[in-house]
Parts: C-alpha cells; structure tokens; sequence
C-alpha cells in the first residue's frame, strides 16, 4: 500500500477479462484491512451519480463523496460508452479526478479504452487531456495482457461437459 502512502494511483490498462476488476478490488480490500478508507465505483455509476446531483442542485455534496476517501477505484471504463451522450460528462469526471489530484489523494482506474480513444469515448477532447494530464501525472501505468480469464473459464466448462457426451 506504499501507493496510498507515497500518495500515487495506480492505472490499470488492458483487455476484458484480464483481472484489471479483480486486482484493483483485492487492493482495495487491503487498503480497507490496513486503515484507509476506500469507496469503489463504476465509471458509469459515479457519472450517473455526478449527472443526478446536477439535477437535483446537489453536486458539490455528491464530488465530496468522492473525493474524501484516502484510495477511490474507478472500474470500468469502457464498459458503458452508450450511457455517455453529454461533453459534460467528460467534465464531471475531471471534476473528482481534478479534486482528488490537489488533494493528493490515490485513485485506482481501470480501462479497456485505449489511451488514444479516451477523447472519443468521454466525448470532450480538452477535459480528457485534462484528465489523463493529472491521471498520468502521479500513477503507475499498468498493462495487463494476456488472454481472457473468463473465456479460459469458459472453454474449461465446454471441456467438462463435452467428456460426458
């Protein structure tokens, strides 16, 4: 947890299936064990959570939510481009991501977006470069490769049952 600590995030990069989810929660977990107070979220859910405090005039209160904790883990961005149709978005997300930086504070982001298509997906070319700035400024970059976990799961499946036939 030397992360939190030195007080850098780690970016973890790479295709569905190869353990960004299920890495980024085990630290979590451990983050939980040692002290430290983590919230995990989705992308999409913190967007749509950010989206509703613009309606319902309670924004500041909802980014605080996100910004208190000592780790926060973003997952899964990538997973809910559909859910996406507003440039703002792109600007709520730099909103926590912006107040977590001057804070100092750890963030742990997932993707399977490629550095290069984070404008397209986030739909906002000078809030993304914003975003990746300060992401990129104080993480470890993280690339996971390898063949889907779930996919190996599943073949083994087809296995199992194909000796019975």
């Amino acid at each position: 947890m030397d992360f939190i600590k030195n007080k850098e995030s780690l970016l973890l990069l790479g295709l569905n299936g190869t353990g960004k989810s299920h890495l980024a929660q085990a630290l979590g977990m451990i983050a939980c064990e040692k002290g430290y107070k983590v919230l995990y979220t989705t992308c999409s859910a913190l967007i749509n959570d950010l989206n509703n405090g613009v309606f319902e005039k309670n924004l500041t209160k909802r980014i605080r939510r996100y910004t208190c904790p000592d780790l926060l883990i973003i997952d899964e961005m990538g997973h809910d481009r559909l859910e996406l149709q507003m440039a703002k978005e792109a600007h709520l997300l730099f909103k926590v991501v912006d107040e977590r930086y001057r804070l100092s504070r750890s963030l742990i982001f997932t993707t399977n977006v490629e550095e290069n298509d984070w404008a397209e997906y986030l739909g906002d070319p000078i809030s993304t470069r914003a975003i990746l700035d300060r992401i990129f400024h104080c993480s470890v970059k993280i690339e996971i490769k390898g063949p889907s976990y779930r996919l190996h799961q599943g073949k083994e499946l087809q296995k199992k049952y194909e000796k019975h036939k």
